[in-house]
């Protein structure tokens, strides 16, 4: 039965700390009833791969299923590993996993979660855990936590509480999501009585397994009218999709959902909406979404087992592996808006023979990861159009007609091609969000290249941009200019910054009061002198700067809520510890080459809550000091390559680290840790995971 927890136990089992330090390796895949077995598979390595930090094989994608198979049993074979598969529908798919998984008696741990109990047998499994509903005492603390955040159930509730409790069965999606609704409402007896009442009626002479459904249904209509239309946005992504809050925030805001607030973006905004959502428990209800949205026409989800669009509806759905889409029929429907598609074989006929006046009324179009190769030149049709990505696509030209997209407010060109945005685009005075950039990692996961795109000058017109990135900066003093004129921006990325235009460079800066995010990487890797920012923005949360600094920041400390810094190639004469250890908040901190010196010393009481430290690319580094008190919250450290480098001692000290990952580091400092016969592996030995790359 659904919403007895499983999911959520065998989540809280997988994310468990002491789980996750005895297995080399995990994964968690939740199997769709329609499942494609290459996809799992591909899933399962890519997982298994990201785990240990290594590069995932090349031509994976294009591997069949016995390619993957035997892949993933050679990875395997000598480690210890756990694994979820979530919402297992049919034997046929376990018959199959487990013949390849490996079993080397090294420990593994695989674990289901199924609603069929003909999927069970003593045969099969080695234990089997059958959830029932929780019991009234257990159903009533759950109620309370979520009713009355943590608190007591006053005394003139008490009695409506447990009836409402009963009426849930025991069921704890359903008492979760009624906790959440009456968490929003005034402790008051009377209104809670109308609600109780209301539950009451839907409820008489229903079974229980429909009762979860009248339930989460209640749980919708209590909403307030600006958050249904957000609730109902969930039903058109595919299930146990991962939705990127910041996307999910733009589409709101480009579907009209988000209503303005005096004093708040209309970021912010629907930030606090999404937040509303979280607090109520009403995010996961993926089952209960999806019928609501198609009770009420709000969106059509097309997959395998759904290949055509029936009646009225306002958004398209395209999922899981789909090749055709009878793109006539979303012609004739004059009220669709909106057309996302999600991991698709080929790009429908919609961008490869029929002309773009025929969907002029289209909000939101979204090919990310489609393999789209061209636009059609009438993109500038679209002219209602307010939110267009093409991240990952093979796109390498936008129109110049983009210039006729009055209204659109994101343009997402993340890893396409597009390496130049034509002039036209500075006429988009609505735009909000250019993200326009792709980089390659090196195997410890730093910056090799950075891409952004060439943009004209003109800039500067476009005032109500609050993404910016990356642009790049070689095409003159102009642009860096008219860059101080985007006073709204909250994130900014430069590539390839002179020398000659750092003066301007941080005139503008000083000019954006709510930048959030400033990476900039200097061209060539040459000399980065920003110290004439005369007004540091204050609310920076992330700063990172590629290039060489005579010294850091003089207005550094006044940067109180930094969160992530990166600096690479800094080439410093001294120790820049001193100065960053002192920043309050700092939770990331990675540096790269920064400093020609052989000691790092890590002051008592530095570093108060940062759990990220990442050291690279130090040649003469030789000694890491951490004084008793520094570093008392670190998860994790990275370190190499660093040639030079001693075993620090003072790993021991750290006790709260989980994992250490070690990169391309001499043989004799690798063999020194070894847990058998390593003279040095006492200081490593605390360590749940310790890696060499």
């Amino acid at each position: 039965m659904g919403g007895l927890g499983k999911t959520t136990l065998a989540k809280n089992v997988y994310d468990n700390k002491k789980v996750k330090e005895s297995f080399v390796c995990r994964a968690w895949i939740t199997v769709y009833q329609s499942f494609k077995m290459e996809m799992v598979l591909q899933n399962m390595i890519k997982q298994f791969y990201e785990t240990m930090k290594e590069s995932i094989p090349e031509g994976m994608d294009a591997m069949d299923v016995i390619s993957l198979s035997g892949l993933l049993k050679k990875y395997l074979e000598d480690k210890r590993y756990a694994i979820v598969f979530d919402d297992v529908w049919g034997l046929e798919f376990w018959e199959f996993i487990k013949s390849v998984l490996p079993d080397k008696g090294t420990g593994s741990r695989i674990v289901i979660t199924t609603r069929h109990v003909d999927i069970v047998g003593e045969s099969r499994f080695h234990h089997v855990h059958n959830l029932q509903p929780l019991p009234l005492e257990s159903s009533l603390e759950l109620f309370c936590k979520k009713a009355f955040q943590g608190s007591r159930c006053p005394s003139e509730l008490e009695k409506i509480s447990i009836d409402i409790v009963k009426r849930c069965a025991g069921l704890q999606l359903a008492i979760v999501a009624i906790g959440g609704a009456l968490a929003r409402k005034q402790n008051n007896k009377l209104e809670w009585q109308k609600f109780n009442e209301g539950l009451g009626s839907q409820l008489e002479s229903i079974p229980r397994l429909e009762s979860i459904t009248k339930i989460l249904s209640l749980s919708y209509n209590d909403l307030p009218h600006y958050l249904k239309p957000c609730f109902l946005y969930f039903a058109i992504f595919p299930e146990d999709y991962s939705i990127n809050c910041a996307k999910l925030i733009r589409l709101w805001i480009a579907e009209g959902f988000v209503e303005g607030k005096k004093g708040m973006s209309f970021e912010q905004r629907a930030e606090e909406y999404l937040n509303e959502l979280i607090h109520r428990s009403l995010v996961q209800l993926s089952e209960i979404i999806l019928k609501k949205a198609e009770e009420l026409s709000f969106c059509h989800v097309l997959g395998d087992e759904d290949s055509s669009f029936n009646g009225k509806f306002r958004r398209g759905s395209v999922q899981k592996g789909t090749n055709t889409i009878p793109m006539e029929t979303i012609h004739r429907n004059a009220q669709i808006r909106s057309l996302l598609l999600f991991d698709i074989d080929a790009v429908p006929k919609l961008l490869t023979g029929i002309s773009f006046t025929n969907f002029e009324l289209f909000k939101v179009l979204d090919f990310e990861d489609a393999p789209l190769y061209s636009v059609p030149e009438d993109l500038g049709n679209l002219f209602h159009l307010r939110f267009l990505s093409l991240r990952r696509t093979k796109v390498k030209m936008l129109p110049k007609s983009i210039g006729k997209l009055q209204n659109l407010q994101t343009l997402d060109l993340k890893y396409s091609l597009v390496d130049v945005l034509p002039v036209e685009i500075t006429k988009l005075k609505k735009l909000r969000h250019i993200l326009a950039y792709s980089y390659q990692l090196n195997p410890e996961g730093r910056f090799l290249t950075t891409r952004g795109v060439h943009i004209g000058e003109g800039i500067g017109s476009m005032l109500d941009l609050q993404k910016l990135c990356y642009v790049e900066a070689n095409n003159g003093r102009g642009l860096i200019e008219e860059l101080g004129k985007l006073r709204q921006l909250r994130r900014l990325g430069i590539v390839n910054l002179m020398e000659e235009d750092e003066p301007s460079m941080c005139a503008s800066i000083s000019n954006m009061k709510y930048l959030e995010s400033l990476i900039i990487f200097s061209k060539d890797d040459g000399i980065l002198n920003l110290q004439t920012i005369s007004d540091p923005p204050r609310y920076l949360r992330t700063l990172g700067l590629q290039g060489g600094l005579s010294r850091l920041l003089d207005w550094l400390p006044v940067l109180q809520n930094l969160v992530h810094v990166v600096l690479v190639n800094s080439r410093l004469s001294y120790d820049p510890m001193e100065v960053l250890q002192s920043l309050p908040n700092i939770l990331d901190l990675s540096l790269s080459n920064v400093h020609g010196g052989e000691c790092f010393c890590l002051a008592e009481l530095g570093f108060q809550k940062l759990k990220v430290l990442c050291l690279s690319d130090m040649k003469r580094l030789k000694t890491l000091k951490i004084h008793e008190g520094a570093l008392p919250v670190l998860e994790c450290l990275e370190i190499g390559p660093c040639p030079q480098m001693e075993v620090p001692s003072v790993i021991c000290l750290l006790k709260t680290l989980t994992r250490i990952d070690f990169f391309c580091m001499p043989r004799e400092f690798a063999c020194s840790m070894l847990p058998q016969d390593g003279q040095n592996y006492h200081i490593v030995e605390h360590v749940p995971n310790v890696f060499f790359h």
